[in-house]
């Protein structure tokens, strides 16, 4: 399987930037989507941006408002967040998912953006 950990995430102002990584070990080879999720306190969890294993196709959840960039690499998978809310504040966890149909979950990094 896939081994994930994120990191990136701290505290900014209403309409700032921040840059999340996960790095990304094990059967890399084997990858077929990569995604970040994020999960607010009580709050499920809802997926944010996936991409193919690839570093091709990219989707993104309507809240995003074309305000997120997420992209790869052989070893790390990122996410670019501009013009953040307060909305936005929770745990962000990277995921893979193999062909094979197996699932890696990161310990996630938080993210509060404040008003």
């Amino acid at each position: 399987q896939v081994q994930l950990v994120e990191s990136g995430g701290g505290l900014v102002q209403a309409g700032g930037s921040l840059r999340l990584s996960c790095t990304i070990s094990g059967r890399t080879f084997d990858i077929r989507t990569l995604s970040w999720f994020r999960q607010a306190p009580g709050q499920e969890r809802k997926i944010v941006a996936r991409i193919e294993g690839s570093g091709g196709a990219a989707t993104y959840s309507d809240f995003v408002g074309g305000r997120f960039s997420i992209s790869r690499d052989t070893a790390m998978l990122y996410l670019r967040m501009d013009r953040l809310k307060p909305e936005d504040t929770g745990v962000y966890y990277c995921n893979t998912v193999q062909f094979g149909g197996d699932e890696s979950w990161g310990q996630g990094t938080q993210v509060t953006v404040s008003s």
